[in-house]
């Protein structure tokens, strides 16, 4: 009787482990398969990023993306990897510039006091405002 208690208590632990590893290579393919998509669409997102590259092309990458998927993603990675990140890198730049040029125009104009002077002399010169206009920008500059 002990000896099938014994018996019974193993195959439980050996399940257990058998379990285990199960549930290990099941988080190690569902990362692979994630880590695969997101160079799928890094290698997508490139291929409409890139101007230089004549629309056939681009077709013919995806054909093969969809077809020979790994190979292909290899094979883009290898011989364009660096362009794709020189193409990155100029559209973060470009989010970048854009964002600092939207935040100052809600912060308003960044110049100097005497800037804003002078801009406004130039007009009240020009015929364009009055000197009783000049005398409030000048005011509001100086506040």
């Amino acid at each position: 009787m002990r000896l099938l208690e014994i018996a019974a208590s193993t195959v439980e632990y050996q399940g257990f482990w058998g379990s285990f590893w199960d549930i290990i290579w099941w988080f190690l393919t569902i990362f692979i398969f994630i880590s695969y998509l997101f160079v799928l669409f890094a290698i997508i997102g490139d291929l409409f990023r890139d101007h230089a590259l004549n629309g056939w092309f681009k077709a013919l990458w995806i054909v093969f993306l969809l077809f020979f998927p790994i190979i292909t993603a290899l094979v883009y990675l290898i011989a364009r990897g660096r362009g794709m990140g020189q193409r990155s890198q100029a559209q973060a730049r470009q989010l970048q510039a854009a964002q600092a040029e939207y935040v100052q125009s809600l912060a308003g104009t960044s110049a100097s006091p005497s800037e804003e002077i002078a801009k406004a002399k130039a007009l009240l010169d020009a015929g364009t405002i009055t000197q009783a206009e000049y005398e409030g920008l000048k005011a509001k500059a100086l506040a």
